[in-house]
Formats: structure tokens, C-alpha cells, sequence
């Protein structure tokens, strides 16, 4: 009996792990404030944007064509490396944008594009497409613009009714159909390259270079282009892919959507928000198709827009639009700074002193 007794103390039985039974009580509390906590402190389209991983599915992957460019290169060559011919008459190129109130950009895109564009095709409206009067800003400016006047074609666009609560796409979609009409009335003509592009979105002088004397290419391509914020100072990622090329056919169509799984590498620049005035930032907020983005009045504080300009954070307090969760942890909060200013549009660059808040270091906006 005792030799019985000194065994069962020396084998001891095994104690209940008690610090996992408290975690699996606590489990359930945790999973109630992780859930209640984002509701009490941000705003239900913050959590929508954060679930988005779970609730949406991410788009088709692009077949990427490689882009090929070194300076000096014969055109012969730069075709062929690309797997296409060279044309003995160059594309006639026709370049489309709707325009709002972005002046700066659009002198940046059209001398950036002028030695390979056969026309300018400036489509304005006097309503944003929020339905709000706007002034004429492109007529307003035109005296910018002189340089490209034997290529320049403005269209005017009225106003059309619109109702209070009216979705700001039905306006951008008029806008759009307008477009494709005046594309026949511009002249454009089967085997013309079309550029279907925001004013913003600015396609490398050397791309459009290239496509203009190459055949072989799909008749509809997306851009890649280096996609901006603010400035060429905050560099957000390599996907923007909205702008297009297309060989025109007559029925073709002026959408900003996508059109084909196409894409064409690193072909230019994408620059968001990119204007001298905080007005202009006021304007564009308040105008464009995503004008519910702007949830409170505080956000339209010239002081409040400063700050976000110059800390690379995003104007409406939104989380990124991505698909997982890990592309979206990796792009929350603001934008690191890039200091390179190589590889910006030519013009840009020989005009430094005017477009100083475009460059890297030069974040303070003009007030007025």
C-alpha cells in the first residue's frame, strides 16, 4: 500500500490547461468587439472597403505585352522587338478627353503628345457631372493652348436636365456618348488610332510614337501607366489601366471601362488630383462621378486638403480599393515620397520653374 502510494506520487496526473480554456471563453468577446468596435468608430463604407476581399471578386488578370523603349532606338528595331512591323505611313492619331477644370495637366498631355497627334479633341460641358453649373475653364484658358491650335478641335456640350438625386454617371455617360459622335464629326476615319484616355491619364510621347508606325498589335489595348497622386512626388502603384488605344472602326465605342485584356506596360502616367489650387481640389471633389465620396463639409477645408497633400493620405479618408487583404494592409495609411524624377513627361521637366508643385519637395498649393 505504501509502495502504491509513493508511485502515484511520483506519477502526476496532468492538469486542465486553464489558460486555454480562458481563451476559448474570451473567443466569442473578442470576435464581438472586433466586429462591434469598426461600426461605433468608422463609417459603414470604411467597412465595406476593409471586407472587400470577402464580398467582391477581383477582376480577370490582364494579358501584359511587354514594352520595349531605349532612346535612340530606330523605329524598325522597336517594332520588331515587339513582334510587330513597321508601317510605311504613320497612323493618323486622334487624342479625346472630356474636359473639367484640369488646365495644367491638359497642357502637360497635349505638349507631351503633340509631335505624334494629328488632332486634340477637347469635349467641355458648362455642368459637372454631379448636374452643378460649371464655368467654361478650357475657353476661359484657351491662350495656353495656342501652340496646339492647328490641331486643336473644342467641342461645347450643354447641360442637361438633371434631377437632385440623379447618379453622376447618367452626366458622365452623356458626356461620353456625346464623344463618340464627334469622333466622325472630327474626321476620324477606319485604321485612325483612337486615344481613350482622362485628361489625366497621359500616355508616353514614345508610346504613342510606337504605335503610330507599328501593325501587328491588338486592335483595342489598355495603358499601364505609373499611377500619381497629387504630384509626380507620390507614387501610389504600376495599375492603372483605364486609358485605351484602339485602331477606329465605326463602331466604336468612347467607355472608360474595360475593353479587352490587353495591356500594354508601362506606357505613361496616370496623375490624380494633380492641380496647382486648392480650389481646383474643392472643384474636382464636388464635380466628379465619385462626389459621394465627400461625406462631410470638413473635408472640403482648404486647410484640411493641404495637410493631406503633403502627407501622400488619402482626400476622402478611404481605405485602398483592393481585393485581398493583403494588398490592402499593404497600401493602408499615407503614400511613402518618391524622390526620382526620371522617366516624367519631357515637358514637364523643361518647364520645371512653372510646374514646380507637380515636382518632387514642392507639396504647398496656391490658395487662390
Amino acid at each position: 500500500m505504501v509502495a502504491a502510494m509513493g508511485l502515484w506520487r511520483r506519477v502526476k496526473m496532468p492538469r486542465p490547461n486553464c489558460t486555454l480554456q480562458r481563451l476559448r471563453l474570451l473567443m466569442p468577446c473578442v470576435c464581438i468587439f472586433a466586429l462591434v468596435v469598426p461600426i461605433v468608430f468608422f463609417n459603414y463604407r470604411t467597412i465595406t472597403y476593409f471586407l472587400r476581399p470577402i464580398w467582391d471578386t477581383p477582376p480577370k488578370p490582364f494579358q501584359i505585352i511587354p514594352h520595349y523603349y531605349a532612346e535612340g532606338m530606330p523605329m524598325s528595331q522597336l517594332c520588331k522587338i515587339h513582334g510587330w512591323t513597321q508601317r510605311e505611313t504613320p497612323r493618323r492619331v486622334f487624342d479625346a478627353v472630356i474636359f473639367s477644370n484640369e488646365v495644367d495637366i491638359l497642357e502637360i498631355r497635349m505638349r507631351e503628345l503633340m509631335p505624334f497627334v494629328t488632332k486634340f479633341l477637347i469635349m467641355e460641358s458648362n455642368a459637372t457631372f454631379t448636374g452643378h453649373r460649371k464655368p467654361l475653364f478650357f475657353k476661359e484658358n484657351q491662350s495656353r493652348y495656342e501652340f496646339a491650335q492647328s490641331k486643336l478641335q473644342h467641342f461645347f456640350l450643354p447641360s442637361r436636365p438633371h434631377n437632385p438625386n440623379e447618379d453622376p454617371f447618367i452626366n458622365e455617360h452623356h458626356q461620353r456618348q456625346a464623344m463618340e459622335r464627334s469622333l466622325v464629326l472630327a474626321g476620324m476615319k477606319d485604321g485612325d488610332l483612337l486615344i481613350t484616355a482622362d485628361v489625366d491619364e497621359i500616355p508616353s510621347a514614345h508610346t504613342i510614337r510606337l504605335l503610330q508606325n507599328c501593325d501587328g498589335y491588338p486592335a483595342i489595348m489598355h495603358l499601364q501607366l505609373r499611377n500619381y497622386i497629387y504630384s509626380f512626388e507620390f507614387l501610389v502603384d504600376h495599375s492603372s489601366w483605364r486609358s485605351s488605344v484602339q485602331i477606329f472602326n465605326k463602331d466604336i465605342q468612347y467607355k472608360h471601362v474595360r475593353k479587352t485584356d490587353h495591356l500594354l506596360a508601362d506606357a505613361g502616367w496616370h496623375c490624380s488630383f494633380c492641380f496647382r489650387h486648392i480650389r481646383d481640389f474643392v472643384f474636382k471633389m464636388q464635380a466628379y462621378s465619385h462626389a459621394d465620396r465627400v461625406r462631410y463639409s470638413s473635408f472640403l477645408i482648404p486647410e484640411r486638403i493641404q495637410g493631406i497633400i503633403c502627407r501622400g493620405s488619402d482626400i476622402f479618408d478611404m481605405l485602398p480599393e483592393e481585393f485581398t487583404f493583403k494588398e490592402l494592409i499593404g497600401k493602408m495609411g499615407a503614400i511613402a515620397r518618391s524622390f526620382s524624377g526620371v522617366f516624367l513627361p519631357q515637358n514637364l521637366l523643361e518647364n520645371a520653374e512653372s510646374f514646380k508643385f507637380l515636382l518632387p519637395g514642392n507639396c504647398i498649393r496656391e490658395a487662390t
